[in-house]
């Protein structure tokens, strides 16, 4: 009988101990209404009201006047952009810097996780991860300069190969400089969802495998892959989602009068007609095209990724 009746008890004290939380939250509500309001008005404050500015767009922004005193012009910002003759040069540039980025960025984390895993001696992996993560802790600016210097017609790389070129004044150069040293600064940082994922591998798996002769190809493909496809995935069709967010800190600290054929980007252009020109109108009209293709490449790449993977996706 005790038996019979304990999955009651456990049901009914169980149920007492929701009712008595929600009466006790209900009596003392003020109290959460004093912690939850912050973080609600600084959520509200900082995310949704800004929204608002995506009027600028429509409109021959004065910033005497205000949002709605200034002259509506409707769709004229967008056109002007998209009938520019140096819109295709931007939004190439812009696509090329994070296609080729994300070709070249997005596998490197995942290859070092696998590496990272492979070491067995704690201490080894603990020094070798402090390493690679260090680089991330640097600002973008200082990395730059760190770049200028490093690629200077007398720094180290030129010192290296007895060569005096200027690789920062090389267009060719841009997208080659932007993209190696991003995956230095962030592919050891990225690694650690990786290797978290990874720990969640089977042991008793990867030693059947070794049992069994499988090389580390096979080990990664059989055991470790299935433990972070999920992970990949959903960080892949992030990444797609921002393909069009190109830092602008970045590409405007590497750029130079002799290689904006290719470091113009639609980041750095908004920059130059909205703070530098006051062009506020245009400028958020370019901004917000660019935001506007990101959320329909996240949307795109979402669905193809759920037909893909058997209806999943995030």
């Amino acid at each position: 009988m005790k038996n019979a009746s304990s999955p009651s008890i456990e049901k009914s004290g169980g149920g007492s101990k929701i009712h008595n939380t929600l009466v006790y939250v209900r009596q003392h509500w003020q109290l959460y209404v004093i912690f939850m309001l912050p973080a609600f008005l600084l959520t509200v404050i900082f995310r949704y009201l800004p929204m608002g500015g995506i009027m600028i767009a429509f409109t021959e922004y004065n910033p005497i006047r205000g949002f709605f005193a200034s002259e509506w012009v409707g769709l004229d910002n967008f056109k002007r952009f998209l009938s520019s003759p140096d819109f295709m040069r931007y939004l190439v540039n812009t696509l090329k810097l994070s296609v080729f980025g994300l070709l070249w960025g997005f596998p490197a984390p995942i290859l070092l996780a696998f590496l990272l895993n492979r070491i067995l001696s704690t201490k080894t992996k603990q020094n070798l991860q402090l390493i690679l993560y260090m680089p991330n802790f640097i600002s973008v600016i200082v990395l730059c300069g760190i770049v200028r210097i490093l690629l200077s017609p007398t720094g180290m790389i030129n010192s290296l190969l007895g060569t005096g070129t200027n690789f920062m004044t090389m267009p060719e150069a841009f997208r080659t400089i932007y993209i190696a040293s991003g995956i230095w600064q962030g592919a050891g940082w990225a690694s650690i969802i990786y290797t978290a994922a990874l720990s969640n591998a089977s042991k008793e798996l990867k030693e059947a495998a070794v049992i069994d002769g499988a090389n580390i190809i096979q080990q990664i493909k059989a055991v470790e892959w299935p433990a972070i496809k999920d992970t990949v995935l959903i960080q892949f069709i992030m990444s797609v989602g921002n393909i069009m967010s190109v830092g602008f800190e970045k590409a405007y600290a590497l750029q130079t009068d002799l290689n904006l054929n290719t470091s113009e980007i639609i980041s750095t252009y908004v920059y130059k007609k909205g703070l530098l020109d006051g062009d506020y109108g245009f400028s958020t009209a370019v901004g917000l095209f660019n935001t506007v293709i990101n959320v329909i490449l996240l949307i795109s790449m979402n669905a193809l990724v759920k037909k893909m993977n058997e209806g999943k996706g995030i």
